[in-house]
């Protein structure tokens, strides 16, 4: 079959994995997976809803496909993901060039839908098994990999459509994400990055309480595994026992992504949250106590409705007072079908802005003071990549890709990605490291 799939993935990690199965599956069935959408004969946008910002980043990609379609060689465009769940009837109303907007609870059929518009005959009756997580067509770098504990969430936020996209919290098995590990690990990946919508509840809908400590430890068991990282901890999940695995494994990353969304209890009760003030502050000092090297980044929101300037005052006073690692602010948004878009005390847009502007202007100064603290440390980098000569670029423990800053390495030798070297830091900013390879076993 010469038939050509492009793809375009936006959003999250978790979306990327969903991608990556698709188009395992789309390799299986004999599809050719091709990375430039110019030459494609099917285009699949996979897209983000979870708000504005990333909607308008899915419609502004569809419509740079549209052209492919309506201009070039392109013979079918799809959509599919968070956006085509919740807007199918307004995707194929507004932009006539899409030929299918297939929502999540629709990937079984991507197959067969493709063949449709393609007019081919099915002869081969196989239809596209969405949890084949070990056939997935990885497009990370060999030697890093996500790996997907768990789908959907219970949690019912207030300003959050991911339920009601992605339906309720449903884990993998252990031995099922074992066995995807070990075979991550046999094709080359160093860096395992755990994601799920609520990472700390993993097991809890299907052994009866939270097993991601249980996992962790047999994951540090993987021979040829360095770095396991994992997302998306909730604070109210945050244990000790879970405290004590990160401090106690040496390939657990000592970093860990926070997401607070505020510190004033009136704000966290609204938005449905589980966690009170002094839970996260408590958990945060537990942290810092047991893990004094450990990185902390956390995500807030500003603006969301009924919040005070006491409010957004006592969230200021925490991120000035807690220093995160990394931390990024996002002004609320009003999203249809959630309870926060009924809220009677809506903040104006310009309110909002000034104050995520505010708060990011303190992360800056923060994080450049935090970074200043790694100058004359060596830290241990994983090599991603050359920039030109003797610079190449990598990350610290402190940084998960695409988020976090990275390091530029200058090396007297030639470095390989993939490889972890010993880094003396000799510079910092606001976002990123520079230092040199001190030429010793890491």
């Amino acid at each position: 079959m010469d038939i050509k799939i492009g793809v375009v993935s936006l959003g999250c990690p978790k979306n990327l994995v969903d991608t990556e199965v698709i188009l395992g599956n789309l390799s299986g069935y004999g599809y050719k997976i091709i990375n430039n959408a110019e030459h494609a004969d099917v285009i699949i946008v996979n897209t983000c809803g979870f708000i504005d910002k990333a909607k308008q980043e899915s419609i502004n990609s569809i419509l740079e496909m549209a052209e492919h379609r309506t201009k070039g060689k392109c013979r079918a465009l799809m959509v599919i993901g968070c956006l085509a769940e919740r807007y199918k009837e307004e995707i194929y109303k507004e932009i006539p060039e899409v030929d299918a907007v297939v929502g999540i609870k629709e990937y079984a059929q991507i197959i067969e839908i493709i063949n449709g518009l393609l007019k081919l005959n099915d002869d081969k009756k196989r239809l596209l098994f969405v949890d084949d997580y070990i056939h997935r067509l990885r497009s990370t770098p060999p030697f890093i990999s996500y790996l997907k504990i768990a789908e959907g969430c219970d949690n019912r936020c207030s300003y959050c459509v991911i339920p009601s996209i992605r339906g309720s919290f449903r884990s993998r098995s252990i031995d099922d994400i074992l066995e995807e590990a070990r075979h991550l690990q046999n094709h080359g990946v160093k860096e395992l990055i755990i994601v799920a919508q609520d990472t700390t509840r993993f097991g809890a809908d299907i052994y009866g309480e939270p097993k991601l400590a249980e996992l962790l430890s047999k994951l540090c068991r993987i021979d040829g595994i360095e770095w396991i990282r994992f997302l998306y901890a909730y604070p109210d999940s945050l244990t000790d026992e879970l405290i004590e695995v990160i401090a106690d494994e040496d390939k657990i990353c000592k970093y860990l992504d926070f997401p607070i969304q505020h510190i004033s209890d009136k704000i966290l009760n609204t938005m449905g949250r589980r966690s009170s003030s002094s839970q996260i502050k408590e958990v945060i000092g537990k942290l810092r106590e047991r893990i004094p090297s450990i990185a902390i980044r956390t995500s807030v929101i500003a603006g969301f409705p009924g919040e005070t300037e006491e409010d957004f005052n006592k969230l200021v006073n925490f991120i000035e007072e807690i220093k995160f690692d990394r931390l990024g602010a996002f002004t609320y948004s009003k999203e249809e079908g959630t309870q926060a878009a009924k809220f009677a005390e809506q903040v104006p847009y310009k309110v909002k802005k000034s104050r995520q502007s505010r708060i990011m202007k303190i992360q800056r100064q923060i994080s450049k003071s935090r970074n200043q603290q790694m100058v004359g440390q060596t830290l241990k980098v994983l090599i991603e990549g050359k920039i030109q000569g003797s610079d190449y670029f990598g990350r610290t423990y402190r940084d998960a890709p695409e988020i976090d800053g990275i390091v530029h390495v200058k090396s007297s030798k030639q470095l390989r990605p993939g490889n972890f070297e010993n880094v003396m830091i000799t510079k910092a900013s606001q976002y990123d490291l520079a230092g040199r390879v001190v030429h010793e076993p890491c």
